[in-house]
């Protein structure tokens, strides 16, 4: 593994009577993808959220670079250089396409009352950059979004929205980039395009490093270096995808009794 760029240690997150994760110890090093895998209810999601600020942790650490991320707000994390996607989507269906990517680039924007009032050709520079940057990063997705990047994102397909909302992810340039099952919704033949889409932007960003939620064993193959197993808010397996589909405990996890 290269150097780590997430380090996690004895991550904690309990809900009262609940633990949702139990003393989580995960690295990604930079340019690694990590597929994060388990049964339903075992934490998954918690840990992004955890990770991106949403819940505030009971126990451990959580670095990214040489930065303390601990128990910070979501904006400082998302300064820091870590951006998400959902499970179920959180696109304005209404609002254009460039407004949807846009949203994930506002903190680097300077939309202060002076610089609109006083300073309109800085102002205007930077939103042509943005336009122009948010266009560049729709198309190594799908020419077609760049070419209407003024139309309502609910006018695209579903596989289109999935498209739109990494890009909203990626317009600030993270390090790392936290995918909550983005097959979600979507056909076999459109999640295997949308890897496509990720695996060809992957090779563009070396250094980006990825963590994917999912369940479709078939993209966890395909995409991921190393794969991490929760349950029960647990790491229960680390390693290769051929180690885990051969793994007695991951076996049961998911089928339960003697698998």
């Amino acid at each position: 593994m290269n150097s780590a760029l997430l380090e996690c240690g004895g991550l904690t997150m309990r809900f009262d009577g609940l633990v949702a994760l139990d003393g989580l110890d995960v690295q990604v090093g930079k340019g690694e993808t990590i597929g994060l895998v388990g049964p339903n209810g075992s934490g998954k999601t918690t840990f992004f959220n955890v990770v991106t600020g949403l819940y505030t942790p009971s126990a451990g650490s959580v670095r990214l670079g040489d930065m303390d991320l601990f128990a910070k707000s979501p904006q400082v994390i998302g300064r820091s250089g870590v951006a998400r996607t959902f499970q179920r989507s959180r696109l304005m269906l209404d609002q254009s396409v460039f407004d949807n990517i846009v949203a994930g680039a506002l903190s680097r924007l300077d939309l202060g009352l002076v610089t609109s009032l006083f300073c309109r050709a800085r102002w205007r520079a930077e939103l042509d950059a943005m336009i122009d940057n948010a266009r560049s990063l729709a198309r190594r997705f799908n020419p077609a979004i760049a070419d209407k990047l003024f139309q309502p994102a609910g006018a695209f397909t579903m596989i289109d929205r999935r498209r739109i909302e990494i890009c909203r992810a990626l317009i600030g340039t993270p390090r790392l980039l936290l995918l909550d099952e983005p097959s979600a919704g979507m056909t076999h033949d459109e999640t295997r395009q949308l890897m496509d889409d990720l695996l060809a932007f992957r090779s563009e960003m070396p250094d980006l490093a990825v963590i994917l939620v999912e369940h479709e064993m078939d993209v966890i193959r395909r995409v991921s270096d190393r794969c991490v197993v929760l349950n029960f808010g647990r790491k229960i397996f680390e390693g290769s995808f051929d180690d885990l589909i051969a793994d007695a405990e991951v076996q049961t996890a998911y089928l339960g009794g003697d698998a």
